[in-house]
């Protein structure tokens, strides 16, 4: 099943989570410059074209045309009117597996007040309930205290930890391996 995103986006007391489209460049462009010291450590390595406005722009052309086609959900996370984050459900598999992988950034002015928590939380039940997935992954760094506690907020569970999973800030870097079910999808 592949419901189409509400074009009003979704809107939680203090957020709009809307589906990333190539008219949001010039928002992203200027949240992507603001948090680009902040998010080094948690990213692979992004060179200077990565922040270009027209490179940000054919980025969003393809994340539009995943969200259509079913293949992931990508939202940009707005307050007041600014983009201050963004979560992705990426690699959605359908069949007996019917999972995806989530991933999410938080502007830095915008930390410790639970904002990535309130649109994760809309975000988790339009994709569990619209979408109809079973199961989310969501992997952090074992040193990312915040996103741990994040994660056990919303009832993501611990499965493992990979060593060496992803090549972050040009290190290849261990992953704690988390998972959310959709017990509504459990028969």
């Amino acid at each position: 099943m592949n419901p189409h995103f509400p074009t009003h986006g979704i809107a939680t007391e203090r957020l709009i989570l809307q589906a990333a489209q190539p008219s949001h460049a010039q928002a992203l462009h200027t949240y992507l410059l603001q948090n680009r010291a902040y998010l080094r450590p948690w990213e692979p390595t992004r060179d200077d074209d990565f922040f270009a406005l027209d490179a940000i722009t054919q980025r969003l052309e393809t994340m539009a045309e995943k969200t259509a086609s079913g293949e992931a959900l990508h939202l940009l996370i707005r307050r007041d009117g600014q983009i201050i984050g963004a979560c992705n459900f990426t690699n959605i598999v359908r069949g007996a597996f019917q999972a995806c992988h989530l991933g999410y950034a938080l502007d830095e002015s915008a930390q410790g007040q639970g904002l990535m928590h309130e649109a994760l939380k809309a975000a988790i039940a339009y994709v569990f309930d619209a979408m109809k997935l079973h199961r989310i992954m969501a992997n952090y760094r074992p040193e990312n205290a915040r996103s741990a506690r994040l994660l056990e907020r919303l009832g993501f569970e611990r499965e493992g930890q990979a060593r060496a999973y992803l090549k972050i800030n040009g290190v290849w870097a261990d992953h704690v391996l988390t998972s959310l079910i959709n017990h509504a999808q459990s028969n």
